[in-house]
């Protein structure tokens, strides 16, 4: 049993409850979403049925050129330009474990480069994860070399 609060199609809103510490809501007696004992939130996104939601801890985009700005963020408190295509990542609230997946994509700011997409990657060692900072590579499309790119952006799932 859980706390539900059911949004129900003739009678309005009605709530029932009991000690188990888990919360559900439901639309017309269907179970949306739940926040269970953990803490963990669960919804149906209309797949039919209810699983748990991995979120993006940490998120931003950026102009990797020159004087690196920032263009937006999410639980990003900065930047830092190591050297050319080099940069940190740096979290304003750290995570709660170095376990967490990375995504990226860059811009191509070379014009008639020849080569495909440029990438954004990891170093090779584990110095470059951390809880409270992100160290990211961003290379030509063959990886052949380092490169700035005019648009940069990351996402950290966990």
């Amino acid at each position: 049993m859980a706390t539900i609060i059911n949004a129900d199609t003739s009678d309005g809103l009605k709530l029932t409850s009991d000690t188990s510490g888990q919360i559900d809501f439901q639309s017309a007696g269907s179970t949306k979403a739940t926040i269970d004992t953990s803490g963990n939130l669960k919804f149906d996104s209309g797949f039919g049925s209810v699983g748990t939601a991995y979120g993006v801890r940490a998120w931003v985009s950026f102009n990797g050129t020159g004087t690196v700005a920032i263009l937006n963020s999410g639980n990003v408190s900065s930047i830092t330009d190591n050297a050319v295509g080099k940069y940190t990542v740096n979290f304003t609230t750290a995570m709660p474990d170095d376990d967490y997946s990375v995504s990226g994509t860059a811009q191509d700011t070379t014009s008639g480069s020849g080569t495909s997409a440029p990438s954004v990657t990891m170093k090779d060692d584990t110095s470059s994860i951390t809880t409270s900072a992100l160290i990211i590579d961003v290379v030509t499309g063959n990886g052949a070399a380092f490169m700035d790119s005019t648009f940069v952006s990351v996402q950290i799932i966990r």
